[in-house]
């Protein structure tokens, strides 16, 4: 049985070759979901072995963070903008809970992050969510969550109301866009927990500090921020 299941799989890949997301490269045996390659040659950052990295940079003097960190870096036309956009509008919700076992197996090598109890998503607003399907961030909040044992709290923190992309705006316009956008529920929940806040690309910062007040608002709560990618 397990014969033919083989060579039922081998069939359909023939019919249906699975692709790389980040390089569209067909998938060889033992490959899953990312190539080899790209496996190893995506451009991670190694923010985790730097304090002062530049994602932490970003919330100087804004925030109170125990640590700052992004996985890859985005550049426009690259394998990274090629797997995020097959990440987030095609479907392939697997692609987060991979990268998400890639930066917790990183994040489990730096202190600062040692100790995460709840691992919070940037959320979407209800009609974002219904219009996708799946929040790409709680994807892959779920794949750092299995190798930080921490828990995934997707509903605490909300998101009030809908906003306008963020593209093309300036910081400071960005900023405002995102004002009193996120609410706490249950804060009590949260009190002397250490949070990781995490979230898809970070640009500018401006919607994870948005998310960070509220979050800091809450006695005793330490935070933590990390991305999948940053993009300059």
């Amino acid at each position: 049985m397990k014969l033919q299941s083989g060579y039922l799989a081998d069939f359909l890949s023939l019919l249906f070759p699975q692709l790389c997301p980040a390089c569209g490269t067909e998938l060889v045996a033992n490959e899953k979901i990312i190539c080899t390659d790209c496996h190893y040659n995506l451009p991670l950052t190694n923010f985790h072995f730097q304090a002062d990295n530049i994602v932490a940079q970003q919330f100087w003097g804004k925030v109170n963070l125990e640590g700052a960190y992004a996985l890859y870096y985005f550049t426009k036309g690259g394998k990274v903008q090629n797997l995020m956009h097959h990440f987030k509008y095609n479907g392939m919700q697997q692609i987060g809970n991979l990268l998400g076992n890639v930066a917790g197996n990183q994040l489990i090598k730096n202190e600062k992050f040692a100790g995460v109890n709840y691992i919070i998503p940037v959320p979407l607003h209800k009609s974002r969510l219904k219009e996708r399907g799946y929040n790409q961030s709680a994807c892959f909040a779920r794949g750092l969550a299995e190798k930080l044992n921490g828990v995934v709290e997707e509903n605490n923190l909300v998101r009030t109301r809908a906003t306008e992309t963020q593209t093309h705006r300036s910081r400071f316009a960005r900023f405002e866009n995102m004002q009193e956008v996120f609410v706490v529920v249950n804060p009590d929940k949260l009190k002397n927990q250490h949070v990781l806040l995490v979230d898809d690309i970070v640009t500018t910062g401006s919607t994870l500090e948005a998310c960070a007040i509220p979050l800091l608002k809450i006695p005793g709560l330490k935070l933590s921020i990390a991305t999948i990618a940053y993009a300059e």
